[in-house]
């Protein structure tokens, strides 16, 4: 069913109305009274023409203003999104180059301090052990002077016992220089 079937229909129906309800008010739906429909149309024209030039003139620019700001607002964003994301990466990347250069440089250092610490352990064992070197050789000469010394009296010590056991077992005296000859001839 049409649009101006549907309209004429209500319009009729309207009438009809009208007739039975003549008692009640007016009578027909003012809408649908058709002695008022060149009224309804101009009105209708100018509504719809202020309507126009309204959305032409009015809302639209400010809606697509507001639509182009936004756009542009979000382009903005983007592009500060873009730029942090670029300064977070370099950021992280100096982070770990100094990181990095910072373990190199404790590295380094570690190794300096252990090679110094080394050198200086090594330097004090080798002086130990000159000095132990040197005190062995001075324990060695005061052991030769000593063994030397045990052994020049020992020849002494051989020829009084010699002695004393020669006069002991055959009750008579003998010479010192006998006995140091007789211990030497021994020895």
């Amino acid at each position: 069913m049409s649009a101006f079937n549907f309209i004429m229909a209500a319009a009729a129906a309207a009438a009809e109305t009208k007739e039975h309800g003549a008692e009640k008010g007016s009578g027909v739906f003012p809408p649908l009274d058709s002695s008022t429909f060149s009224s309804q149309l101009f009105w209708l024209a100018v509504t719809f023409g202020l309507l126009l030039f309204l959305l032409s003139k009015v809302f639209l620019p400010r809606l697509g203003g507001i639509l182009e700001h936004r756009s542009n607002q979000i382009a903005d964003d983007l592009d500060s999104a873009a730029r942090m994301q670029r300064e977070a990466e370099h950021a992280e990347k100096s982070y770990e180059q100094a990181l990095s250069d910072a373990r190199a440089k404790a590295h380094n250092v570690a190794e300096t301090t252990r090679a110094s610490i080394n050198a200086e352990i090594e330097a004090e064992m080798q002086k130990a052990d000159e000095e132990a070197t040197r005190q062995m050789d001075v324990a060695e000469g005061k052991i030769k002077a000593l063994r030397a010394k045990a052994l020049s009296n020992v020849d002494d010590i051989a020829a009084d016992t010699a002695k004393t056991l020669v006069e002991s077992l055959f009750s008579g005296k003998i010479a010192a220089a006998t006995a140091t000859k007789a211990v030497k001839a021994q020895g």
